[in-house]
């Protein structure tokens, strides 16, 4: 198992966690990036885990983090462009903010959202949209889904407003993952996935989990190549909670 670092400083009820995966192909390493920041003591740690290296290392002693979730949960980055990227809420901006750790250099950099958001959306998140980074937002009880897409990487200016779904059937609607057609797969909002064309008309749609708190759907390619496994860490109880991930596995669209 990995060991995960506990700074005492930070208290575990305070703590917002900024987690990500990734590998680079240039490196040859895989990373897990961790971003925890408590807000009541203003203090903030980012560390990362290098399997090359097996240890976890912290940047920037000192240097504040003030990146939370919006909702104070802890959320998983994505991995485009050879970065994690997180939409965050900047504690001391008091706005959010897409923040990317760049695999190679390894330290972070600070994005913002499309000048065109006026930043009232009760829900939205990131996404990818074809090969590139793009942003969702949905206002409560609208039933419209504005997209937003950066045609070039970590270029502001390149944001462009591509879709706007204005007949979403859900209260709300996560968008997960586009098609080859142009269609757009996502969440309802509740327990299952719904799949809109793209002209925005629901096509389909099926039940994914039987829970209704305590999830994340994560989009990932699958390798031919696979990480060896620590037999000496795997126990009846690792094969009892794999048997149960496997039986809520999400079906998957055609």
């Amino acid at each position: 198992m990995l060991p995960i670092p506990f700074n005492p400083k930070l208290k575990m009820f305070n703590l917002c966690h900024l987690l990500g995966f990734g590998y680079h192909r240039s490196t040859d390493d895989y990373l897990v990036v961790s971003i925890s920041y408590d807000s009541i003591i203003n203090l903030s740690y980012l560390e990362f885990f290098s399997l090359r290296d097996s240890t976890w290392k912290q940047i920037d002693e000192g240097t504040n983090f003030p990146y939370m979730s919006a909702n104070g949960d802890h959320i998983f980055g994505l991995l485009l462009n050879g970065s994690i990227n997180w939409l965050a809420y900047h504690n001391d901006l008091g706005k959010r903010v897409i923040v990317a750790f760049d695999l190679i250099e390894r330290k972070p950099l600070e994005m913002p959202l499309p000048d065109d958001f006026d930043g009232a959306a009760a829900y939205c998140n990131l996404w990818v949209f074809g090969e590139c980074l793009s942003f969702w937002a949905m206002q409560e009880g609208t039933y419209k889904t504005e997209i937003w897409v950066m045609k070039q990487y970590k270029l502001n200016s390149s944001w462009t407003k591509t879709l706007i779904h204005d007949d979403v059937r859900t209260w709300c609607f996560y968008p997960i993952c586009s098609t080859k057609s142009g269609g757009i797969v996502g969440t309802d909002g509740n327990l299952g996935l719904v799949k809109y064309n793209d002209k925005g008309q629901c096509l389909e749609g099926c039940s994914y989990f039987v829970y209704r708190n305590g999830f994340q759907i994560v989009m990932h390619l699958e390798s031919l190549l696979s990480l060896p496994p620590d037999r000496e860490q795997v126990d009846e109880n690792d094969t009892n909670m794999k048997n149960e991930v496997l039986k809520y596995s999400p079906s998957p669209f055609s």
